[in-house]
């Protein structure tokens, strides 16, 4: 078994935008970098954002500022995102898109040269810059070019196991290659983590096949960090159902923008029953809380889902402004969507909720270590405004990557620990040993299942307490697992970690959804209908049965005189 031993100032988990960002600012501060991440480089998750990304440049509403910009972002997160963090964000935004342009991005601009921006639901003005229909993928191509020039090396087929820590402060991270099974020491002074949420959990979700199962969750709890908010997961309320292996793939709210029409079995157009003014163009957690109710009350399609219609459009309108769409449903089902409908059902989306951070440089509980993009926590509160999740990862890529090489250089010398390394290498080889029955995919399944039953879109005390017996079940088959790498590679041993991510990421999940006994944005209990205002808190998991309620600091006056429902006229929805 070949083991490969690396030194690094600083250690970034994931090739995503969040990650590139971190590893660009310690390249372009000299600082001696490696990036790892499980997919390659130029096809991580940032590359499916599609819609935009925030910030208020005035380059279209004159009347824009980084203070409105903040308070829609509390007012539609149902204030609980973290006052110091969406400050920090907004206003931090401009400086986040001049360094992409900086780095070459190709934002779509008007005829003089400005940044176009446009409306985005909840948004009061238009500030979400865009590149066609496909803003991640340009910046994450930006931003690989960038790390490319820089020389940042980026080993892209490595996994993650355990971060490696001695006395409370981060020293490395043990991971395997996933085509050769070789291992990975990795010693480095700091480690950003970032590498996503876990919306994989759940049964139909927007993440691809393997990835976002909890690796940061996991990764980060085991270290001695604590989770923020793990049971505010936003779901997307337009997911395809079929075919089965790529059941959530994402159909584009501009297809309800441009005027789609939602229909349950009956031929109902059922929008009018859950936001009569905004119909089809009301907010994620409604629209898709009324799809979850059509289909549980017995008004869904025999397969579980309802009708995405956009045959009434004219079909040049369908060709030139949902052409992604009118290509994925022709591939993925052989259906021509100017002439039938769409069947779609909610689908796992974003993790709103992530690994516990401080506000100024997302530094967590344990020294050295920081979370960043979906693996972080307090941006979001509630439900996500559409676009900021992009800008996120810009400010708070730069920010921690600048701490980290602060870190770093006041240490005096690398940590190092040979008990953690044992430890990391044990779990491993252990796993490598087993021979049982259970199959990992099985068990994969039936927590997912177990999620999407219990702790989906509408949640209640006995399905949740449920869940959770169910969860214990798959964690004690765990014992009986067998893991088998083959000529294809070490995607076996892989997807046994993945699982063991997903099951603290679940536990976490229904634990913190039990305690927070309300309904409120994205989070719905249907034994607690109405927002309890004692719990205008953030619920802080720590390990199992271990949850407590953290006060949220005050909102700015600036910010807080600003607030207000926004209407969506006009506008896109998120």
């Amino acid at each position: 078994m070949t083991e490969h031993r690396i030194a690094t100032s600083v250690l970034v988990i994931g090739t995503g935008g969040a990650g590139l960002r971190a590893a660009i600012e310690l390249a372009e501060r000299r600082v001696d970098v490696l990036a790892v991440g499980k997919r390659p480089k130029a096809d991580a998750h940032t590359a499916l954002a599609a819609g935009g990304i925030n910030a208020a440049l005035a380059t279209m509403d004159p009347e824009d500022t980084w203070q409105q910009h903040a308070a829609d972002t509390i007012q539609e997160g149902y204030h609980l995102a973290h006052p110091e963090i969406v400050r920090i964000v907004t206003e931090n935004a401009a400086r986040g898109i001049a360094d992409l342009e900086r780095y070459g991005m190709p934002f779509a601009r008007e005829a003089d040269g400005r940044i176009s921006q446009r409306f985005f639901g909840a948004h009061t003005h238009r500030r979400t810059a865009f590149a066609g229909d496909y803003t991640g993928l340009e910046i994450q191509r930006t931003l690989v070019g960038r790390a490319t020039r820089l020389g940042v090396p980026i080993l892209d087929s490595v996994y993650i196991t355990r971060l490696l820590v001695r006395d409370q402060a981060v020293c490395g991270a043990y991971g395997f290659d996933l085509a050769d099974g070789s291992r990975y020491v990795i010693h480095a002074d700091a480690v950003i983590l970032a590498a996503g949420g876990h919306t994989r959990i759940w049964r139909r979700t927007s993440s691809r096949r393997d990835e976002n199962t909890g690796d940061s969750f996991r990764l980060a709890v085991l270290a001695g960090c604590r989770l923020r908010d793990p049971e505010l997961v936003q779901f997307h309320p337009s997911g395809l159902i079929a075919p089965e292996d790529v059941a959530g793939t994402l159909v584009s709210e501009a297809a309800r923008g441009e005027g789609g029409i939602l229909r349950n079995a009956l031929g109902e157009r059922f929008m009018g029953r859950y936001d009569a003014e905004r119909m089809e163009l009301s907010t994620r957690d409604r629209v898709a809380l009324a799809a979850y109710t059509e289909i549980k009350e017995g008004r869904g399609t025999p397969d579980g889902g309802v009708w995405l219609d956009v045959s009434h459009l004219p079909r040049e309108t369908i060709m030139n402004r949902l052409p992604r769409v009118y290509q994925t449903l022709l591939e993925l089902q052989m259906r021509d969507i100017t002439k039938e409908p769409i069947e779609i059902a909610p689908t796992a989306h974003y993790s709103m909720g992530g690994v516990w951070v401080r506000p100024a440089d997302h530094r967590t509980d344990v020294d050295g270590l920081y979370a960043i993009g979906e693996a972080a926590s307090g941006l979001h509160g509630a439900n996500r405004l559409g676009g900021n999740s992009l800008i996120e990862l810009l400010v708070y890529g730069r920010l921690a990557g600048q701490a980290a090489a602060a870190h770093s250089a006041g240490l005096t010398a690398q940590r190092r620990s040979a008990e953690a390394l044992a430890e990391a290498r044990a779990e491993v080889d252990g796993l490598l040993a087993a021979d049982g029955p259970e199959n990992v995919r099985v068990l994969q399944r039936t927590l997912r299942d177990t999620m999407t039953e219990h702790a989906g879109v509408v949640r209640d005390e006995a399905g949740l307490r449920k869940g959770l017996a169910e969860l214990d079940e798959v964690e004690a088959r765990l014992d009986g697992l067998g893991v088998h790498p083959d000529l294809a590679g070490f995607q076996d041993l892989a997807h046994a970690f993945d699982l063991k991510s997903s099951l603290l990421a679940a536990r976490a999940t229904v634990e913190t959804a039990l305690e927070r006994r309300e309904t409120r944005g994205c989070h719905n209990r249907s034994d607690y209908p109405e927002a309890d205002p004692a719990l205008r808190v953030n619920l802080v998991w720590s390990g199992p049965g271990a949850v407590e309620r953290e006060a949220i600091a005050p909102v700015p006056a600036e910010i807080a005189t600003l607030m207000a429902e926004v209407s969506a006229d006009g506008k896109l929805v998120e």
